[in-house]
């Protein structure tokens, strides 16, 4: 903190490079609020498997409860990208997030009431999809208006820190209050914690944005976003990958309620221990980030990172000791965070200003999206073979893909490159100095 001395106006100096965003005064509300929350959500991530697994003794039933609240966001992300491209974007967050806090309020008190049943987890979850398939979109194309284009990529990787910061504290919370006092609890305080996020976006300076034309069509809008990502070979690329991989490996987190209770006998505060080392792994590979300042070199972390996971997977299905499973999920974790924050980097780097909101949606379908279908499957097979088998053969499609992924890579690289280009001297942000990168996009 500096001081004018003009004017005598407080002014903002990131202490170091690696925080570059918070430069920017709405980011930095918006991370503040955002930490309380998120705290708060994995909170009650870790309550609600558990409540639906205590109450039915399904795995298959687990499987159902994150196909509730994630497959809403596969259907209607579309939607939720469109207006985040016509409408003011703060106000769509707002929005978002004050619903977001009325649902866990609810469940709270039919916890703590002792009138909870399943089937209102589910309906309550896939009200919470129906939110989020409008408030991912906008939030994660708003980042580039709090930030510009040049700390873009340090918002995004901070952004990940804060989620696996979260990530790490919000379980274990959550594992210590459900074994002392239930799972009612972990859902009050998660809807009490929004209070932090919506104050922090009530207390922006958010510039207005030209509205687009009103006799556009929002079909036309829509099909518009996904002919981009369509006949955008790098962007497609990416995706496709992220699909593939939040399929066939990210139900791993659906099933380890099983895993805690039935593999590695470790119960609620196991299951908290074991999201926290996850959570820990991802909070690392977010920090690892942090300090890149260009894109330079990222496709191949997102290969290196989709091939980690895959392998990291295979060998915690194959652990039946509690401490080694919960160290394997540390690479687990830092895998995936870095394949989920690369490609979202590369992607914002080479869409225009105007689609972007329509484009982060597909982003949405593919990394939310996707994850619900996969969850669905692995709850049915791993009621039929078990858990571990279901989990090791996630990882060996994950493998695959990264596989795959890698031998097309010299190929996107120039088309990338060419795509970052043109956006940096279009000047998708008016805020942003124009300059053209020296470094290769999708490297």
């Amino acid at each position: 903190m500096i001081t004018n001395s003009k004017f005598q106006i407080p002014t903002f100096v990131a202490p170091s490079p690696f925080v570059r965003a918070f430069r920017h005064r709405n980011y930095r509300l918006f991370f503040g609020g955002q930490l309380v929350s998120l705290t708060g959500t994995w909170m009650q991530s870790v309550a609600e498997s558990w409540l639906v697994f205590r109450l039915t003794g399904s795995s298959a039933l687990l499987g159902v409860s994150s196909f509730a609240s994630l497959a809403p966001v596969f259907l209607f992300a579309t939607v939720g990208g469109t207006v985040a491209d016509r409408v003011n974007r703060h106000r769509i967050i707002v929005a978002t997030q004050s619903a977001s806090m009325v649902l866990p309020l609810v469940l709270a008190a039919l916890t703590l009431t002792h009138t909870v049943r399943v089937w209102h987890v589910f309906v309550l979850a896939g009200i919470l999809g129906v939110v989020n398939a409008f408030d991912i979109p906008a939030r994660q194309s708003f980042l580039v208006e709090m930030v510009g284009r040049e700390d873009l990529m340090n918002a995004i990787a901070l952004n990940s820190s804060m989620v696996n910061g979260a990530r790490v504290v919000g379980p274990a919370i959550a594992g210590l209050l459900v074994a002392a006092v239930g799972e009612g609890w972990c859902f009050l305080l998660n809807g009490l914690s929004y209070i932090a996020v919506i104050a922090g976006l009530l207390m922006m300076d958010v510039a207005p944005r030209p509205r687009r034309a009103a006799d556009r069509s929002a079909l036309r809008d829509t099909v518009e976003g996904f002919r981009f990502v369509a006949r955008t070979a790098p962007v497609r690329a990416l995706l496709v990958l992220l699909g593939v991989i939040s399929f066939s490996g990210m139900p791993y987190s659906v099933l380890m309620p099983v895993f805690a209770e039935s593999v590695l006998h470790g119960g609620p505060r196991g299951l908290g221990l074991l999201m926290g080392a996850a959570g820990l792994g991802a909070l690392g590979g977010a920090l690892s980030l942090v300090r890149r300042s260009g894109v330079r070199g990222l496709g191949r972390w997102v290969a290196a990172a989709s091939a980690s996971f895959g392998a990291a997977l295979i060998a915690f299905s194959l652990s039946r000791a509690f401490w080694l499973s919960a160290l394997l999920l540390i690479p687990v974790g830092a895998a995936m965070m870095v394949e989920m924050a690369s490609s979202n980097t590369l992607i914002q780097a080479m869409v225009p200003n105007e689609l972007r909101g329509r484009v982060m949606a597909v982003y949405s379908m593919m990394f939310m999206g996707m994850a619900p279908f996969g969850a669905l499957f692995a709850g049915w097979i791993a009621g039929r073979v078990g858990a571990p088998r279901t989990v090791a053969f996630g990882g060996v499609v994950c493998l695959v893909a990264a596989g795959v992924f890698a031998l097309r890579l010299p190929v996107l690289r120039h088309e990338g490159r060419r795509l970052i280009v043109a956006q940096e001297v279009a000047g998708g942000d008016p805020a942003v100095e124009i300059t053209v990168p020296r470094e290769p996009a999708v490297e």
